[in-house]
């Protein structure tokens, strides 16, 4: 009896492992075949749209080609060195620079004070916030058009400032090389402050009153409230705000091109429109495929670093309560 009850235990794993083992290997296939045919298709479609042009931009650079004929002449690196050696390039990166600071400095702050404003109880809130929303949704050309006229001399612009009695404030908005930059950045931030602001309102109706009732119960006033419940609480929104108005910033092209085509003097040529210049304008498609992988190392190294060192705690805190 003691033997066959013994014996028992030792031969029921092994007659059951093989089945176990065997039905995790196929749930694991089947996992992998779904998630196969499940992602090909937008893998697919990455590699066609940004993986190839990428490479087919990167070998281009190597050459001068006009865009006619085949390609023969091999000049190496040189149209990068042209291009950094190029002072009006130098200055379209700084240009890049200029405005995505501005943004920061600027349209941040702006941004989400207009946020906490329109997140509290306001006689015809629903209206204000589409007033603040409907800019973004015109498209950057309407835009361009709309402000190219008001910015005119003697236009829209330039009445208003008169007929309140600032006329010595009238300038040359989009002639004069000292502020057209800065009056470009006027107009970006008029198109851009409505996305800015829906994007922290979504912030804030994810923190719970409580939090801020409970500050207000511990006897911490409404800006204390704000500067030390619900603005720590913004952070994550706050940061992806920022990698979008900045990597925005660095590509910027349709507000310029149109109202100013990077003029007057190149005063506000951007790395966009100094591509599209001398790629399509001057048929030197090697230049300006040097100049476009150029635009987006710049762009991919600070998305790198920017996810390593800003998003990384948010991402993480994600995936964990993702995984609890």
């Amino acid at each position: 009896m003691s033997t066959a009850t013994s014996a028992r235990p030792m031969t029921a794993p092994s007659s059951h492992a093989p089945r176990a083992g065997g039905t995790r290997r196929r749930s694991r296939t089947r996992t992998r075949l779904e998630l196969t045919l499940l992602l090909a298709p937008a893998l697919l479609l990455f590699a066609g749209f940004v993986l190839v042009p990428i490479g087919v931009a990167g070998f281009y650079s190597l050459y001068a080609w006009n865009g006619f004929g085949p390609l023969t002449d091999f000049v190496g690196l040189d149209n990068y060195v042209d291009a950094f050696s190029g002072e009006v390039f130098r200055g379209a990166i700084g240009h890049n620079l200029i405005i995505a600071a501005l943004s920061i400095v600027v349209q941040l702050p702006l941004s989400i004070s207009l946020a906490l404003l329109l997140n509290r109880k306001l006689r015809g809130r629903t209206f204000l916030r589409m007033v603040v929303f409907a800019p973004y949704v015109l498209s950057e050309a309407v835009t361009a058009v709309i402000w190219l006229l008001m910015l005119q001399p003697g236009g829209f612009v330039d009445q208003v400032l008169r007929g309140a009695g600032l006329g010595w404030l009238v300038r040359q908005w989009l002639a004069d090389p000292k502020i057209v930059l800065y009056t470009l950045f006027v107009v970006i931030t008029w198109k851009y402050i409505g996305f800015g602001v829906i994007l922290l309102l979504a912030g804030l109706q994810g923190i719970p009153a409580e939090l801020r009732e409970a500050a207000a119960l511990d006897g911490a006033t409404s800006w204390q409230a704000t500067r030390h419940v619900v603005l720590p609480l913004l952070g994550p929104t706050i940061r992806v705000w920022i990698f979008l108005s900045v990597i925005g910033s660095l590509q910027l092209f349709d507000l310029v091109w149109i109202m100013t085509l990077g003029g007057p003097a190149n005063a506000s040529t951007t790395m966009a429109t100094y591509l599209i210049d001398h790629g399509f304008k001057r048929y030197e498609f090697g230049f300006g495929s040097a100049v476009a992988v150029i635009l987006f190392v710049i762009c991919f190294t600070f998305a790198l670093l920017y996810q390593r060192f800003a998003l990384r705690r948010d991402t993480d805190g994600a995936l964990t309560r993702a995984v609890s």
